[in-house]
């Protein structure tokens, strides 16, 4: 790992400290996702079979998970992890259910009432990675909010095996979120197959969940079609960025650096503090950690773009934090929760020595499905208010208008539009 002096960086080398790694959106790589979309979009069932056998190597008589299936899915997990996802399940819907939006009522002046409704969106679709491991997880932190936004159709999508079969757990989850509708679908081809629609897997109006740079083009190019599918947020690469003082356990944090790492070989860390020596400790942990992981090759290529820097100060830290603005944030900081009120950009924050990033990827309650590379700006992670449209509604008497008539008339005048005046005007020459 790179252990990088703030102060000492040009501003060209600044930059680069803070960079991420490239997205993969080749010009190659988007005409090819493009071609696929368009394939998929004309033949329907039959190229969504015929690209399962080329890219995920198996051949599919039907495209949609069966009853049986879901019941044999419950006998292949085991109990333990049947208990995981419950336990998991149960914190996650309690922490959304606290966070879920109210509608409210309220007169404005007298005689004019304004409203706000909340309806579920009609028909959403999931994604479900596969990869190089089942993510029963991910089902769960879409499921759920879905699940409690009431959205009339949930469809999930996930990637199938050598032998043509969803993840048994991935199963178990979905079904525990109350899902039927699951198709043996991955990549590009089960993003186009929600937002159009085939023979056999319905549309939907908003796509939600992860994916590599495949999945992530296709929901962008779904999302600007008017016949397509709105996305939850745009998404790169997974991150962690973490601020460490003096005291902070070297050995935690190599361990939360590494727990990120390990997700691809584009994922990145990245360790801000003000002491060399915490740095150093680090990197050396690093060394130690890494030769015990299963997947030590995946972690040593994200690590390869990772690095710590030494800033002058905790402030400076936050500071460089909210610039970069993390997917997930790990304060390993003595009372880590006096500096939360500095944090402006994150998706999700772990607050001292004791939170690893870990127990919001499963099980503490929070979403983990976040905004990356730097969208924490300005998007938020996935809740129910992602399944969720509001809507308002103004009512108003006859004294309601006379109370905003001159309000609404002096802007309509203001802005030109005349007939904006008139449709009040008429309505007060027949009040009088």
């Amino acid at each position: 790992m790179k252990i990088l002096d703030w102060k000492a960086l040009s501003h060209a080398e600044q930059g680069l400290a803070l960079a991420r790694p490239a997205l993969s959106q080749s010009a190659e790589l988007i005409e090819q996702v493009r071609r696929l979309i368009a394939q998929v979009r004309a033949d329907g069932d039959s190229t969504l079979r015929a690209l399962t056998r080329r890219f995920d190597g198996c051949e599919l008589d039907d495209l949609a998970v069966s009853e049986e299936e879901f019941l044999r899915a419950e006998t292949q997990v085991s109990t333990s992890l049947k208990r995981a996802i419950e336990d998991a399940y149960l914190r996650i819907k309690a922490f959304h259910i606290a966070g879920m939006p109210k509608a409210y009522r309220l007169e404005t002046a007298r005689g004019v009432v304004c409203e706000r409704l909340i309806r579920p969106i009609d028909r959403v679709g999931l994604y479900v990675p596969a990869g190089s491991a089942p993510l029963p997880s991910t089902a769960l932190m879409l499921g759920i909010p879905a699940q409690l936004a009431g959205a009339g159709r949930i469809v999930l999508c996930s990637p199938p095996n050598a032998s043509g079969q969803v993840h048994p757990a991935v199963l178990v989850a979905a079904a525990r979120c109350g899902i039927q509708r699951v198709y043996k679908l991955g990549g590009v081809q089960a993003i186009a197959a929600m937002a159009y629609g085939s023979e056999t897997v319905p549309k939907v109006d908003k796509i939600f969940g992860p994916g590599n740079a495949w999945v992530t083009q296709a929901k962008i190019e779904c999302s600007l079609e008017p016949g397509g599918a709105a996305i939850d947020m745009p998404a790169g690469p997974s991150e962690v960025l973490l601020i460490g003082d003096r005291s902070a356990d070297a050995e935690f944090i190599a361990a939360d650096m590494l727990s990120q790492c390990e997700h691809g070989p584009d994922s990145q860390a990245i360790l801000l503090t003000d002491s060399i020596e915490l740095a150093q400790r680090v990197d050396a942990e690093l060394a130690v950690q890494l030769g015990a992981l299963s997947r030590h090759e995946i972690a040593a290529q994200a690590l390869a773009h990772s690095r710590a820097i030494v800033v002058g100060s905790l402030k400076d830290a936050l500071d460089l934090s909210n610039l970069y603005a993390p997917e997930h944030l790990i304060l390993h900081l003595n009372a880590a929760r006096d500096f939360l009120p500095l944090v402006r950009n994150a998706g999700s924050v772990f607050l001292g020595p004791w939170a690893p990033e870990t127990v919001g990827d499963y099980c503490s309650g929070t979403n983990h499905v976040l905004p990356t590379y730097g969208y924490a700006r300005a998007w938020s992670g996935v809740s129910v208010l992602s399944f969720l449209k509001t809507m308002t509604v103004q009512e108003l008497t006859p004294l309601g208008l006379r109370e905003i008539a001159d309000c609404a008339l002096e802007l309509a005048q203001t802005e030109g539009l005349d007939a904006h005046a008139m449709a009040v005007r008429k309505r007060l020459d027949r009040l009088t």
